[in-house]
């Protein structure tokens, strides 16, 4: 019967191959061999400028903001009742409050008056778990006064960003979107990643809703309802970051904190029309988050532009002393994008393309509009397009739900046996009901499929630079009436949300996705592109190229609330 199950579950999703049948590949082919994580001996990057791992995050960010180009006020301010650009970015508020347009304090109360709104309206669609407006007031009047007396501590002082709630954020409690989590659980500290964002005087808004636990790609949560997407609020945020999404597409905040071990960073800004980007595995230190020990998750930025990604990127970066000895990742670096060699670099870029995997799509909409940035890209910069072939797609996706159902099943697993089985939600029953039917060797089958799929994108990335994939295989799906109170399990959805996005999280690579325009509905559409293990600065360096063309079809959410300039 287990095995019946798992199988007829599998499936369903109907992107999986049965894992038996992947477990006979493998006796079939021995794997390459090639490490499953490559080490710092990639090919460098270019016109980079290093950040250093272990320096204070205050320094990194300031030594990034000579990566960008000067602040033009006159451009981002201009005479008019409407600025022609569509989200305020970090370096906007911080002219703000230097010049004295307004204060973090001013902006708090409008940020508080926007999450109210949104949590007062029918139908329900809380962007937040826990929010407590007081402590949000008492950060900003604290950056005020650094403010005032002259002393801000860095560009990202008074910046108001927002945390998922699988990652801890002292005192807010960590839920994981679940009603019991905190429970038995407490958070004491902040995670290193928030502790790095706060010590450069970063101003949080709370936890942020999400999928349950994780473990679902549409943002679907009957615990505290499920949040909405701002560019048409019938339909889903994607998951499983789906309130930290909502946030930054919305205007409440320039930047958030996602984790991403299946798209949760990359599906909902695609989603949602914004910038998400995953770092390679082990770039960031995940110590902090609830699902901290696995092999495929990471905490990210979700951000309103590349260079607001970049800034954060700067801060949270940095590996945890273990994962420095045994992934050996490249110098943390950023793109110099004022370099005078900055175009000719981007013109030695080349863009792989899959042309039978990219048009996998349910409307060729999608495909073609992400089509349509690249041919664009190329002929404004000179890039190349080189067709390459990825093999074994199916058994990728099928390694992915092993692995990380795997390890998520080894996590939660004591609290399902210690009764806290029937506070999950169904959805997420019917998760560890899949995950908890895989064996031990399944697990090993996965990886030996694991390491064989490197070696595939090792022999691509001889090639080409980065490979360009749409993010998603559809635009926001609509949410069910049926599901906002017990939840659904819809693995075809899951199914079109998740194509392209595996290789990040089962390889670790790194991955971003740009908005590049919106379907015939007026939803978002994302551009994603892989790279080379550790070569975040060359994703942000094209991801910023594709922002700047592609920035005239971006619409502001019809849900959106202009807080600076309230």
């Amino acid at each position: 019967m287990r095995s019946s199950r798992r199988l007829l579950l599998l499936t369903q999703v109907n992107t999986f191959l049965p894992i038996k049948q992947c477990l006979r590949l493998n006796r079939r082919r021995s794997p390459p061999s090639t490490a499953a994580v490559p080490s710092s001996s990639s090919m460098p990057e270019q016109g980079v400028l290093l950040l250093g791992d272990d320096r204070d995050p205050v320094d990194r960010v300031e030594e990034a903001l000579h990566c960008l180009p000067p602040y033009d006020s006159s451009l981002r301010w201009p005479a008019g009742d409407k600025p022609p650009f569509l989200y305020w970015k970090i370096r906007d508020f911080a002219h703000a409050y230097r010049s004295g347009i307004t204060t973090p304090s001013v902006v708090a109360e409008h940020i508080i008056a926007g999450v109210e709104e949104w949590s007062n309206k029918k139908p329900h669609m809380p962007m937040l778990v826990y929010f407590n407006a007081d402590d949000l007031r008492k950060q900003a009047e604290a950056s005020t006064k650094r403010f005032q007396q002259g002393n801000p501590i860095s560009i990202l002082d008074g910046i108001f960003i927002t945390i998922k709630d699988d990652i801890d954020c002292f005192p807010y409690p960590s839920k994981g979107a679940t009603t019991f989590f905190d429970k038995i659980r407490s958070v004491e500290k902040d995670a290193v990643c928030v502790a790095r964002l706060r010590k450069c005087g970063v101003l949080f808004i709370g936890k942020a809703n999400m999928h349950e636990l994780g473990l679902g790609v549409t943002g679907n949560n009957p615990n505290y309802g499920t949040a909405r997407n701002p560019h048409s609020i019938d339909r889903y945020t994607g998951g499983s970051s789906s309130g930290p999404a909502a946030l930054v597409s919305s205007g409440l905040c320039s930047a958030a904190i996602g984790t991403d071990g299946g798209g949760s960073v990359r599906i909902p800004s695609s989603l949602c029309g914004i910038i998400g980007l995953k770092t390679t595995y082990g770039r960031t230190d995940m110590t902090g988050a609830l699902c901290d020990c696995g092999t495929v998750e990471v905490a990210s930025p979700l951000a309103a532009s590349v260079e607001d990604a970049l800034l954060v990127y700067s801060a949270i970066a940095g590996s945890r002393p273990m994962d420095k000895l045994t992934l050996r990742p490249s110098p943390l670096c950023v793109p110099n994008l004022v370099s005078p060699d900055n175009n000719n670099i981007l013109g030695s870029v080349k863009i792989g393309k899959y042309t039978e995997w990219f048009h996998d799509v349910s409307d060729r909409d999608i495909s073609n509009t992400c089509e349509d940035a690249l041919n664009l890209l190329c002929s404004s910069f000179g890039c190349q397009i080189e067709e390459i072939i990825l093999p074994e797609l199916e058994e990728m996706r099928t390694a992915h739900v092993v692995s990380i159902g795997t390890e998520s099943f080894c996590d939660l697993n004591p609290h399902y046996r210690a009764g806290k089985r029937t506070e999950f939600t169904l959805d997420t029953r019917t998760s560890l009901a899949l995950f908890g039917s895989f064996t031990s060797t399944d697990y090993v089958a996965s990886q030996r499929i694991r390491r064989r799929i490197m070696y595939y994108h090792n022999e691509a990335f001889k090639k080409v630079d980065v490979i360009a994939t749409p993010t998603t295989g559809i635009t926001a799906p609509e949410i069910p009436q049926s599901s906002l109170k017990l939840g659904e399990s819809n693995y075809v959805v899951s199914a079109y949300l998740m194509r392209f996005v595996i290789a990040g999280n089962l390889l670790g690579l790194p991955a971003i996705t740009v908005p590049v325009g919106h379907d015939k509905q007026g939803l978002p559409i994302g551009l994603q592109l892989i790279g080379r293990p550790w070569g975040e600065a060359s994703l942000l360096r094209v991801a910023s190229a594709i922002e700047e063309l592609c920035l005239k079809k971006r619409k502001r959410p019809s849900a959106f609330h202009d807080i600076l300039n309230a």
